[in-house]
């Protein structure tokens, strides 16, 4: 019989973007099994209707609940934004939550800019805008919305001139020289990090990964859910509901990158 403590950690992606949360997840949290979903059949979430992000997001969760987990972690900006709530309702263990790393950028952004990158949804959702009116009294903030960019990563497409010149085209109403931070806020842009780094070489660029992961530790331990598993009992599995066989390549080689980063 599996310990609860030793079930696994379900995680969700509307596709490949989530892998990066997965990759802080197995760094931070050895002895941890994860189950990860990526809805690429499905992508993106960012530009679609509310209800249809909804409906996604409970059949993703459905499907990872029905495997057997003891937490779900929410690897999307904007499944987040959207369904969060209804999915706490729905299950009775954990449900953790990606938001944009607006807390960390404040802290850390003594001047300048704070330029927030994330889907046009992420960008309009009520959560987001509590978040931005908890912070924008402190900070000089600007919500960027990014249509486009993250199908263009869920292809693979994380370097090159495709990407480089989306980015100049995204920051050329800015003056980059104002910039101080920016905030990547959907979990596909972690794959451009150093994309966006070498464009401002001077800007701090961060994530939500690790403060996310860092809150689904603090929550498995509250809830007596740290796994008595060792290392090399672990398992972590992939599924999609996307063609395989164009999806698990790029999936071991986003997974990859991110672990030897």
């Amino acid at each position: 019989m599996i310990l609860p403590k030793n079930m696994a950690i379900g995680m969700f992606d509307s596709g490949l973007g989530g892998v990066s949360v997965l990759a802080e997840a197995i760094k931070m949290l050895p002895n941890e099994s994860f189950l990860y979903y990526g809805d690429s059949a499905h992508a993106p979430y960012g530009e679609k209707a509310t209800n249809e992000i909804k409906k996604l997001s409970i059949r993703a969760a459905d499907f990872l609940m029905k495997k057997g987990i003891k937490a779900l972690v929410v690897a999307c900006n904007t499944a987040t934004s959207v369904a969060i709530e209804d999915l706490r309702k729905r299950f009775s263990f954990p449900v953790i939550g990606m938001e944009p790393a607006l807390k960390p950028a404040v802290q850390i952004a003594t001047a300048g800019k704070i330029i927030v990158m994330a889907t046009p949804v992420t960008l309009r959702e009520e959560k987001f805008l509590r978040l931005l009116e908890k912070y924008q009294d402190q900070r000089d903030i600007i919500a960027l919305p990014c249509p486009g960019l993250a199908e263009l990563i869920e292809r693979g497409c994380c370097s090159g001139k495709e990407i480089e010149n989306y980015l100049i085209n995204l920051f050329s109403p800015l003056k980059r020289e104002s910039i101080s931070t920016v905030v990547l806020g959907c979990t596909h842009y972690s794959f451009i990090k150093k994309e966006v780094k070498s464009m401002m070489p001077s800007v701090q660029v961060v994530d939500g990964n690790f403060g996310t992961i860092k809150h689904l530790e603090e929550v498995l331990r509250e809830n007596n859910l740290i796994s008595s598993l060792a290392w090399d009992q672990r398992k972590i599995e992939c599924f999609t509901s996307a063609d395989p066989e164009q999806f698990m390549p790029l999936y071991h080689r986003l997974l990859s990158q991110k672990l030897g980063e």
